[in-house]
């Protein structure tokens, strides 16, 4: 069987509360019995002092000789007090004061009645002690260091099953005993047990109702975070759990909600990656099949005679297999960064040198100026940096104009490479998505041989870097790629 949190709550709570009441009640009910005790001896012992104070002398003339001061004695007695006994031992006398009697005891005299504890009334036939002073006997027939020091415990009268105290005070060879009966003691003790008892259920009834209470104070805002849970499962990115407190389930909603934030951001990006996607599969179709159609329809001049047409259609299939190529290899290095496998290999770049080799290799004709200031060596990848280079060099020919500048700036902790050419510029609604793949303008589709991935493959080589690429206008398109100087391994 299954419980639910509210249950669960509820019943540690009860548990929590029962427990502690429980404890609270048995340790209050056991010290205020021990105390209740302590003060009822004290006062037994404070009364049987004082009765015995008074009869002892007559003890004593029996003891010198005089036996009916024995009577006397007994007339004392029994007039202070009930239940008691003059026990004797006769024991063997020794060395040790403190001597426990040897053989059984015998009772010299005893109470001529007995006490109605419940009622107050005298009764003319006492119980016989006998029994409860054979159990005790070990523990207050003992010698002491005369009648005032008293010994005193309890114990329950095997006879009348009644918890008796019994208190005894020695002088030499004799024993005065007395018995208090506790019953109405342990009726008193009994019922403050029974009040105890009945606070512990008060306040274990108040524990449930506070449980409940708590247990849906905890519970509410743990359903509003798994119904968001589920709406957040069924597709509703923007559902939220308010943040209500400080405490441990306010850090609950509040991780929702930055959860939520992250999944929605993550299934935004997914969509917009789908659509790029979308949208990279198109061109990709498209760019495929304008040098494929043209490499088909001049195949199919070849079966000409004429010497001209075939060279001509030669010619061309170079020019589009080249195309092809290329497109084919820009794909690839695209797909390495998309799958995060692109290595980076820095070693130590001389900037200009790179710089010279890529106009060289990219632009060879076209008047670029260079100009250099700073320390402009980098530990980076030459490989990639000239892929940077060549890619900017061949978009500033193709849709700027001449002159094209190249400005390197060394800096104490990045290098600058600034490509400007003296064109149009970037149109304004190109700047956002100018780095996107496949991005060109609508005349260039139709008459350049880019690929519209050079400017996005650049991005790339600069990112891994853990550099950036940037562009604005200013008489001409100005592409800022800054590098820092020592490249992440």
């Amino acid at each position: 069987m299954r419980f639910g949190l509210r249950a669960r709550v509820t019943a540690a709570v009860v548990l929590v509360t029962t427990t502690a009441t429980a404890v609270m009640a048995f340790s209050a009910a056991k010290i205020q019995e021990d105390d209740a005790l302590d003060r009822f001896t004290a006062a037994a012992k404070t009364s049987f002092g004082a009765m015995f104070g008074q009869a002892w002398p007559h003890l004593q003339q029996f003891m010198a000789g005089d036996p009916p001061a024995l009577d006397l004695f007994s007339q004392g007695m029994d007039t202070a007090a009930a239940d008691w006994m003059l026990v004797t031992s006769y024991p063997q006398l020794t060395n040790d004061d403190f001597k426990a009697p040897e053989g059984p005891p015998e009772i010299v005299r005893s109470s001529s009645f007995s006490l109605d504890w419940t009622t107050g009334a005298r009764n003319a036939n006492p119980p016989d002690r006998r029994a409860a002073l054979e159990s005790v006997k070990d523990v207050v027939l003992l010698r002491t260091s005369g009648p005032g020091n008293l010994l005193s415990t309890t114990t329950t009268d095997p006879v009348t099953g009644r918890k008796l105290l019994v208190v005894s005070a020695n002088f030499v060879a004799y024993w005065v005993v007395q018995f208090f009966d506790l019953t109405t003691f342990e009726q008193d003790l009994a019922a403050q047990r029974w009040k105890l008892a009945y606070l512990a259920l008060g306040v274990t009834v108040l524990g449930v109702a506070a449980a409940v209470f708590a247990a849906g104070r905890i519970r509410r805002p743990v359903l509003r975070v798994a119904s968001a849970a589920r709406d957040l499962g069924d597709g509703a990115f923007d559902v939220r759990v308010p943040v209500k407190g400080r405490d441990e389930l306010a850090d609950l909603a509040g991780a929702f909600n930055t959860m939520a934030d992250r999944v929605g951001a993550a299934i935004e990006e997914l969509r917009a990656k789908d659509r790029q996607q979308q949208r990279f599969v198109a061109d990709v179709a498209h760019d495929l099949r304008t040098p494929l159609a043209s490499m088909v329809a001049t195949v199919d001049t070849l079966d000409d005679a004429s010497p001209e047409i075939r060279t001509r259609a030669t010619e061309l299939l170079g020019t589009q297999a080249r195309r092809l190529a290329r497109l084919v290899e820009d794909l690839m290095e695209i797909s390495r960064f998309d799958a995060g496998s692109a290595d980076l290999r820095p070693e130590l770049v001389d900037l200009p040198a790179l710089v010279e080799d890529a106009i060289e290799v990219s632009v060879p004709g076209t008047p670029v100026q260079v100009t250099s200031t700073g320390d402009t060596t980098v530990s980076a990848d030459p490989r990639r940096v000239h892929t940077i280079v060549c890619n900017l060099l061949v978009n500033a020919e193709r849709y700027g104009r001449t002159p094209i500048t190249v400005s390197l700036d060394g800096l104490a902790d990045t290098v600058t490479i600034r490509v400007t050419d003296s064109g149009p510029g970037v149109p304004e609604e190109l700047r956002p998505i100018l780095f996107d793949r496949f991005v060109r303008g609508d005349h260039a589709r139709q008459a350049t041989e880019g690929s519209g991935l050079g400017l996005s493959i650049a991005r790339e080589n600069a990112l891994i870097h853990g550099g950036e690429i940037t562009v604005h206008n200013d008489r001409g398109a100005v592409f800022t790629v800054r590098l820092p100087r020592e490249s992440p391994a």
